[in-house]
């Protein structure tokens, strides 16, 4: 079942839906299996959809390999709706094929359709002979070749591209409008669900949405939440995006910046409250960006009573042993060096 298909049944009761985003483990058997056993266990909470990301390698790749075999088994095995993400970093049209033929033929019909990071030691993407320039191009290339087989779902930018953003932290109107109609341009192309990039100021997503809404982009625009769960990842991940962090987190994180506990239990009430102000301005939909761990991204959907406290098989934060913490911790801090290529920071 396509993702848009998910929102529009439950937006026609009111009904909140939530996802859950995970990103590559390390290439080995026991990381792999590993994951495959929290996303069994987040997936007992029933999101509408989980995706997988998909790092830079091409098709053929361990990279790829491992990223069609978890698709497969979340979408067969665990039985969760699965989207795929798919990215032009090297990767000619033949390889392109072969993934969403691979995914066709395993059940799949969700992709998330990104132009991708630049390979591992370069600094700018460069499209490859026979591939694609940006995400666009594959939006275009996905329906002509599938036509509505497949649901498609593109990224946005609340505070335009992180290319387009410049050393005082902004990015210029005129390039944040360009942002805007190029984001038109993939959804005429055929996407019809946006994911939006990490952002910490509530503000800026809810403008965002409106923007979007007044160039004439109708489709559903889901907020990619990003819960804190050490000062160490969250510094990384919004220094890599150029995402703005308003004076009062600042301020909040600064004296706890050193405790871990105390940065994942404020990092859950900051995605609760942010959640919040998001639902009370008629969105019902919420992505989260879990990390790889489970423990805050639950907390926060509890707390908006959108799960059983019953159906939780493993403590919250607030009441883990530091152990737990201190593991959750370590995750967080080697998901920048692994999310490169995953993410969506790339048009």
């Amino acid at each position: 079942m396509k993702v848009i298909e998910k929102i529009r049944e439950a937006d026609k009761v009111g009904r909140v839906v939530f996802s859950f985003e995970f990103f590559l483990p390390k290439k080995d058997k026991d990381g792999k299996e590993k994951l495959l056993e929290r996303i069994e266990r987040m997936v007992a909470h029933n999101p509408a959809f989980c995706d997988i990301t998909w790092r830079t390698g091409g098709v053929g790749s361990e990279n790829a390999d491992l990223t069609l075999d978890i698709a497969n088994r979340m979408q067969n095995v665990i039985g969760v709706e699965t989207m795929m993400h798919l990215t032009c970093t090297n990767m000619p049209v033949e390889e392109i094929d072969r993934a969403l033929d691979t995914i066709k033929s395993n059940g799949l019909q969700n992709v998330l359709a990104l132009r991708g990071d630049p390979p591992h030691g370069q600094d700018q993407f460069v499209q490859i002979q026979g591939g694609f320039a940006c995400a666009l191009d594959l939006v275009k290339y996905v329906r002509a070749r599938y036509g509505d087989y497949f649901g498609v779902t593109v990224a946005g930018y609340p505070e335009a591209h992180p290319d387009t953003i410049q050393s005082d932290g902004f990015a210029t109107l005129e390039d944040y409008q360009n942002d805007l109609a190029y984001l038109k341009r993939k959804v005429d192309a055929g996407a019809d669900v946006i994911i939006s990039q990490l952002f910490f100021d509530t503000d800026i997503f809810l403008k965002f949405v409106n923007d979007c809404r007044q160039i004439g982009i109708t489709c559903p625009i889901v907020p990619g939440i990003l819960p804190i769960n050490s000062y160490r990842g969250f510094s990384r991940m919004t220094s890599l995006c150029k995402t703005k962090i308003p004076l009062e987190i600042r301020a909040a994180l600064e004296p706890i910046k050193d405790n871990e506990e105390a940065v994942k239990a404020y990092g859950i009430r900051l995605g609760t409250e942010m959640c919040k102000k998001i639902l009370a301005n008629g969105i019902k939909t919420l992505h989260l960006y879990t990390l790889n761990v489970e423990e805050s991204a639950l907390a926060i959907l509890m707390n908006l009573g959108l799960l059983e406290e019953t159906k939780i098989s493993r403590a919250l934060p607030l009441r883990q042993n530091p152990r737990n913490v201190k593991e959750d911790a370590r995750k967080d801090k080697d998901y920048g060096q692994e999310i490169m290529g995953q993410t969506l920071i790339t048009p």
